[in-house]
């Protein structure tokens, strides 16, 4: 047996800042066996997912294009087909079965749905006989689109996604079966006509989320059901599908797959006040962090959610944080500033205005002046709970103290989905009263086991909590909150 793999990930946010070309792929551009196995064994990845339960299957791995851009903006039209064309000539159509490693949630120039074009494309190559799977991450926006080309699509069942893994290991197991000829997998997805933002899909705690994956579980037990993907979507894609779905897989039994996705869809909509999300201005976020006895406190700067595709420069909170009672630490993306700490020398005076260089939404640059305590390449691997063992990279990273203000300016935006985001410098997370952290939940992967208190905060950003900012042009309306009956 032989089974292809392939794979283009990108979380695209349309209302972000700049561009997504070809270059922001060549990162993580990996083709052909060696090179797949050497970046991804061993590590808690789809990728490294996917070599583990190929391997455990006995079944000879032909891997061909896999390429990854952290979230941005807009994928050029030439970048998507770029893309497009060679992953799908890096395609091996003689093989039994196809693994597709999707986030779920891009979109590029002409091109609103391109996880369904790949399968489309996937599908036109090896031909109807030839079983597919897809994975995709929570926030994937699903199109029908999609559901029609692939026969298996299994989806993260954690946020923060600390599954990825898992899920590969399930998505590859249903594929093989399906080779196999011991089951007949038939999907049905519905969309629940609702655009809830990345703070209120938290899946460790209790709240209406975690109730529809749990009812997904329960549908699990029964036999005849292979998977229940319950999707979140991401509401900073302007296109059709974005929003809420689900898909649920079962064994040749299509009418059981669409009452559980119809059920799904009932429970989400009845719960559609609880999704709502609030959070409190800038100013008075901070003052609430400070009152606060005990820290660290993270400051959820959610509207700049690097994750998300925001550029990670945002100043809304720097702005009342430089002169802190209390110690606090900032991480913020500006290219300029890191290059010249570096060129100013470790130990020097660094002075001058940082962030708020992507455009006037999030926020004008901040002057501070401190010393340059650490000059470092930006590059380590994970050893958190999320992608364990992923590279990162930062790019020329520096830390400046600016009395009770500590600030890591990076060269590339950087996400905080590891301790590693902090470590790394040589600092310790725990010993800040305030953290801001420019994400929606995922900082719990950096931070969870070390806060002791939480504000989440109401800023401008291109991945704002409140929906009524953006001027949606593609999404499929009417939609709710959006839309309130």
């Amino acid at each position: 047996m032989k089974i292809a793999v392939v794979g283009i990930y990108h979380e695209t946010n349309t209302f972000a800042p700049g561009i997504t070309d070809l270059a922001c792929f060549q990162s993580e551009w990996v083709q052909g066996n060696d090179a797949f196995l050497q970046r991804y064994s061993g590590t808690r990845t789809s990728m490294g997912g996917i070599i583990d339960a190929l391997q455990e299957e006995g079944v000879n791995p032909i891997f061909g294009l896999y390429a990854s851009a952290i979230p941005s903006g807009m994928v050029t039209g030439e970048a998507a087909d770029a893309l497009l064309e060679a992953v799908i000539d890096s395609l091996d159509c003689t093989a039994d079965g196809v693994a597709v490693i999707l986030h779920g949630a891009m979109a590029a120039q002409g091109i609103p749905d391109v996880e369904g074009e790949i399968l489309r494309r996937v599908r036109e190559r090896v031909g109807r006989s030839v079983p597919i799977a897809a994975t995709l991450d929570l926030h994937a926006n699903i199109s029908g689109e999609m559901v029609r080309n692939a026969n298996i699509i299994v989806g993260y069942d954690t946020y923060p996604h600390i599954d990825a893994y898992e899920r590969a290991v399930d998505a590859v197991n249903l594929l093989v079966r399906t080779i196999r000829g011991e089951i007949s997998p038939v999907l049905a997805f519905a969309q629940a006509g609702m655009l809830i933002v990345p703070q209120v899909m938290l899946t460790d705690e209790e709240g209406p989320m975690k109730e529809l994956l749990n009812r997904a579980f329960d549908m699990e037990r029964e036999p005849s059901v292979l998977n229940v993907t319950v999707l979140g979507g991401f509401p900073y894609s302007d296109v059709p599908d974005a929003g809420v779905a689900f898909v649920v897989t079962t064994d040749g039994n299509l009418s059981l797959a669409e009452n559980y996705a119809d059920e799904l869809k009932r429970m989400a909509w009845n719960r559609r006040e609880r999704f709502l999300y609030s959070a409190i201005p800038a100013e008075e976020a901070v003052y609430k962090a400070m009152e606060m006895s005990d820290g660290p406190v993270i400051l959820v700067e959610g509207s700049d959610n690097v994750g998300g595709g925001a550029p990670a420069d945002a100043t809304h909170l720097l702005c009342h944080l430089t002169n802190p009672p209390k110690r606090s630490l900032v991480i913020i993306h500006d290219a300029l500033a890191s290059l010249r700490a570096h060129q100013l020398g470790l130990g020097a005076r660094f002075e001058g205005e940082i962030g708020g260089k992507s455009d006037k939404l999030h926020g004008n640059p901040v002057y501070i002046t401190g010393t340059i305590m650490t000059l470092f390449d930006g590059k380590y691997a994970h050893v958190g709970p999320y992608m364990t063992g992923q590279w990162a990279d930062m790019g020329k990273t520096a830390v400046i103290e600016a009395g009770l203000l500590t600030v890591i300016v990076t060269e590339k935006r950087a996400a905080p989905w590891d301790p590693g985001h902090v470590s790394s410098v040589g600092l310790r997370a725990e010993d800040f009263h305030v953290i801001v952290a420019k994400s929606a939940i995922a900082w719990k992967t950096a931070f969870g086991s070390i806060y002791r208190g939480v504000v989440p905060v109401d800023t401008p950003g291109c991945c704002s909590s409140n929906l009524t900012r953006f001027q949606y042009k593609q999404l499929r309306r009417p939609i709710y909150p959006i839309d309130r009956q």
